[in-house]
Protein backbone atom coordinates (compact mmCIF):
# COMPACT_ATOMS: atom_id res chain seq x y z
CA UNK A 1 0.00 0.00 0.00
CA UNK A 2 1.21 3.43 -0.97
CA UNK A 3 2.41 5.80 1.69
CA UNK A 4 1.71 9.40 0.20
CA UNK A 5 4.40 11.40 2.56
CA UNK A 6 3.81 15.46 2.58
CA UNK A 7 6.80 17.33 3.59
CA UNK A 8 6.45 20.89 4.82
CA UNK A 9 9.69 22.32 4.34
CA UNK A 10 11.78 25.58 3.72
CA UNK A 11 14.91 25.19 1.54
CA UNK A 12 16.75 27.80 3.95
CA UNK A 13 15.24 26.08 7.02
CA UNK A 14 18.32 24.72 8.81
CA UNK A 15 16.56 22.35 10.69
CA UNK A 16 14.96 20.49 6.88
CA UNK A 17 18.85 20.70 6.37
CA UNK A 18 18.41 18.13 9.52
CA UNK A 19 16.13 16.10 8.21
CA UNK A 20 17.57 15.32 4.86
CA UNK A 21 19.02 12.04 5.95
CA UNK A 22 15.48 11.09 7.06
CA UNK A 23 13.63 12.12 3.75
CA UNK A 24 16.89 10.31 1.67
CA UNK A 25 15.41 6.96 3.96
CA UNK A 26 12.12 7.41 2.66
CA UNK A 27 12.21 8.01 -0.47
CA UNK A 28 14.53 5.03 -1.05
CA UNK A 29 11.43 2.70 0.22
CA UNK A 30 9.25 1.47 -3.05
CA UNK A 31 6.29 2.29 -1.54
CA UNK A 32 6.78 5.97 -0.48
CA UNK A 33 5.98 8.92 -2.66
CA UNK A 34 6.99 12.07 -1.08
CA UNK A 35 5.04 15.39 -1.68
CA UNK A 36 6.91 18.58 -1.31
CA UNK A 37 5.25 21.72 0.06
CA UNK A 38 7.20 24.94 0.56
CA UNK A 39 6.37 26.88 3.09
CA UNK A 40 8.35 30.28 3.07
CA UNK A 41 10.25 30.78 6.24
CA UNK A 42 11.67 34.11 4.46
CA UNK A 43 8.75 35.41 2.86
CA UNK A 44 10.56 38.77 2.33
CA UNK A 45 14.71 38.93 1.42
CA UNK A 46 16.23 39.33 5.05
CA UNK A 47 19.40 40.11 6.74
CA UNK A 48 20.32 39.10 9.48
CA UNK A 49 22.18 40.93 12.52
CA UNK A 50 25.17 39.67 14.19
CA UNK A 51 23.47 38.30 17.04
CA UNK A 52 20.84 36.46 14.51
CA UNK A 53 23.61 34.81 12.78
CA UNK A 54 25.28 33.91 15.81
CA UNK A 55 22.26 31.75 16.79
CA UNK A 56 22.22 30.01 13.67
CA UNK A 57 25.82 29.04 13.67
CA UNK A 58 24.65 27.97 17.54
CA UNK A 59 22.00 25.73 15.51
CA UNK A 60 24.04 24.56 12.86
CA UNK A 61 26.25 23.00 15.25
CA UNK A 62 23.96 21.53 16.99
CA UNK A 63 22.40 19.89 13.91
CA UNK A 64 26.11 18.48 12.93
CA UNK A 65 26.02 16.70 15.88
CA UNK A 66 23.19 15.24 16.36
CA UNK A 67 23.10 14.55 12.42
CA UNK A 68 26.59 14.44 10.85
CA UNK A 69 24.95 16.65 8.28
CA UNK A 70 28.15 19.36 6.89
CA UNK A 71 28.55 22.48 7.38
CA UNK A 72 30.97 23.30 4.85
CA UNK A 73 33.60 25.80 5.30
CA UNK A 74 32.50 28.34 2.66
CA UNK A 75 29.23 28.65 4.55
CA UNK A 76 30.55 28.95 7.93
CA UNK A 77 33.43 31.20 7.26
CA UNK A 78 32.22 32.78 4.19
CA UNK A 79 28.51 32.91 3.36
CA UNK A 80 26.87 33.04 7.28
CA UNK A 81 29.26 35.75 8.49
CA UNK A 82 28.66 38.06 5.82
CA UNK A 83 26.81 41.16 6.59
CA UNK A 84 25.13 40.98 3.20
CA UNK A 85 23.83 37.67 3.76
CA UNK A 86 20.60 37.22 2.67
CA UNK A 87 17.85 34.54 3.45
CA UNK A 88 14.67 34.75 0.98
CA UNK A 89 12.41 31.63 0.60
CA UNK A 90 10.83 32.31 -2.80
CA UNK A 91 13.75 32.22 -5.03
CA UNK A 92 14.47 28.25 -3.94
CA UNK A 93 10.58 27.27 -3.72
CA UNK A 94 10.42 28.49 -7.09
CA UNK A 95 13.44 26.80 -8.55
CA UNK A 96 12.02 23.33 -6.71
CA UNK A 97 8.45 24.05 -8.38
CA UNK A 98 10.28 24.47 -12.26
CA UNK A 99 12.39 21.42 -11.69
CA UNK A 100 9.71 20.03 -10.89
CA UNK A 101 7.92 21.34 -13.59
CA UNK A 102 10.64 20.43 -16.33
CA UNK A 103 11.13 16.77 -15.17
CA UNK A 104 8.88 14.64 -12.81
CA UNK A 105 10.46 13.59 -9.46
CA UNK A 106 12.89 16.48 -10.01
CA UNK A 107 11.68 18.53 -7.31
CA UNK A 108 13.37 16.55 -4.46
CA UNK A 109 16.59 16.05 -6.25
CA UNK A 110 16.51 19.98 -6.39
CA UNK A 111 15.81 20.76 -3.04
CA UNK A 112 18.32 18.41 -2.04
CA UNK A 113 20.95 20.40 -4.34
CA UNK A 114 19.97 23.64 -2.72
CA UNK A 115 20.56 22.61 0.57
CA UNK A 116 23.83 21.38 -0.37
CA UNK A 117 24.60 24.43 -2.44
CA UNK A 118 23.54 26.41 0.38
CA UNK A 119 25.56 25.11 3.85
CA UNK A 120 28.13 23.03 2.16
CA UNK A 121 29.24 24.99 -1.08
CA UNK A 122 28.16 28.41 0.34
CA UNK A 123 26.75 29.48 -2.44
CA UNK A 124 24.04 32.52 -2.66
CA UNK A 125 20.87 30.23 -3.45
CA UNK A 126 18.33 32.86 -4.00
CA UNK A 127 20.02 34.00 -7.10
CA UNK A 128 18.90 32.80 -10.46
CA UNK A 129 21.66 32.57 -12.41
CA UNK A 130 22.73 30.09 -8.89
CA UNK A 131 19.55 28.38 -9.35
CA UNK A 132 20.39 27.73 -13.23
CA UNK A 133 23.38 26.33 -12.77
CA UNK A 134 22.25 24.09 -9.65
CA UNK A 135 19.47 23.31 -12.13
CA UNK A 136 22.36 22.12 -14.93
CA UNK A 137 24.14 20.40 -12.60
CA UNK A 138 21.18 17.88 -12.21
CA UNK A 139 20.82 17.47 -16.01
CA UNK A 140 17.87 19.92 -16.43
CA UNK A 141 18.21 22.31 -19.78
CA UNK A 142 19.58 25.67 -18.01
CA UNK A 143 17.78 27.56 -20.91
CA UNK A 144 14.27 25.94 -20.23
CA UNK A 145 14.49 26.27 -16.67
CA UNK A 146 15.84 29.69 -16.45
CA UNK A 147 12.42 30.43 -18.70
CA UNK A 148 10.02 28.32 -16.12
CA UNK A 149 11.40 29.79 -13.05
CA UNK A 150 9.48 33.11 -13.04
CA UNK A 151 6.38 32.03 -14.02
CA UNK A 152 6.48 29.25 -11.39
CA UNK A 153 2.88 30.03 -8.62
CA UNK A 154 4.83 30.34 -5.63
CA UNK A 155 2.63 32.73 -3.95
CA UNK A 156 -0.32 29.97 -4.60
CA UNK A 157 1.81 27.16 -3.40
CA UNK A 158 2.66 28.86 -0.05
CA UNK A 159 -1.25 29.17 0.62
CA UNK A 160 -1.38 26.18 -0.17
CA UNK A 161 0.83 24.96 1.92
CA UNK A 162 -0.02 27.34 5.17
CA UNK A 163 -3.31 25.78 5.01
CA UNK A 164 -2.07 22.59 5.33
CA UNK A 165 -0.22 23.47 8.29
CA UNK A 166 -3.23 24.83 9.91
CA UNK A 167 -5.19 21.75 8.76
CA UNK A 168 -2.71 19.77 10.82
CA UNK A 169 -1.46 22.00 13.62
CA UNK A 170 2.27 22.26 12.22
CA UNK A 171 3.88 25.30 13.89
CA UNK A 172 7.34 25.36 11.77
CA UNK A 173 9.47 23.46 9.72
CA UNK A 174 10.36 20.54 8.68
CA UNK A 175 6.84 18.78 9.54
CA UNK A 176 5.41 15.64 8.11
CA UNK A 177 1.77 14.26 7.58
CA UNK A 178 1.25 10.74 5.93
CA UNK A 179 -0.89 9.91 3.89
CA UNK A 180 -2.39 6.07 3.13
CA UNK A 181 -5.73 4.88 2.34
CA UNK A 182 -6.94 8.15 2.72
CA UNK A 183 -6.18 8.60 6.37
CA UNK A 184 -3.95 11.32 7.45
CA UNK A 185 -1.58 11.96 10.25
CA UNK A 186 0.81 13.50 11.46
CA UNK A 187 4.22 11.78 11.55
CA UNK A 188 6.82 13.39 14.83
CA UNK A 189 10.06 13.60 13.50
CA UNK A 190 12.40 14.98 16.62
CA UNK A 191 12.99 12.56 17.92
CA UNK A 192 14.35 10.73 14.67
CA UNK A 193 17.10 13.10 14.01
CA UNK A 194 19.92 10.75 13.51
CA UNK A 195 17.78 7.67 12.95
CA UNK A 196 16.47 7.70 9.63
CA UNK A 197 15.88 3.81 9.33
CA UNK A 198 13.53 4.46 12.60
CA UNK A 199 11.80 7.56 10.96
CA UNK A 200 10.95 5.16 8.48
CA UNK A 201 9.66 2.15 10.62
CA UNK A 202 7.20 4.91 12.34
CA UNK A 203 5.88 5.71 8.97
CA UNK A 204 4.35 2.40 8.44
CA UNK A 205 3.06 2.18 12.46
CA UNK A 206 -0.82 2.78 13.20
Amino acid sequence: MTIRLHYVHDPLCGWCYAAAPLVAAAMAQPDVELVLHGGGLFPQPMQLPAAKRAYIREADARIAQMTGQVFGPAYLDGLLPDPAFTLYSLPPIAAILAAEELRAGAGPEMLKAIQSAHYVEGRRVIEAEVLVAIASGLGLDGGAFASALPRQPVEAHLVDTRQLMTRFGLGGFPGFVRERAGEWRVVPHGVFYGQPAAFVESLRAG
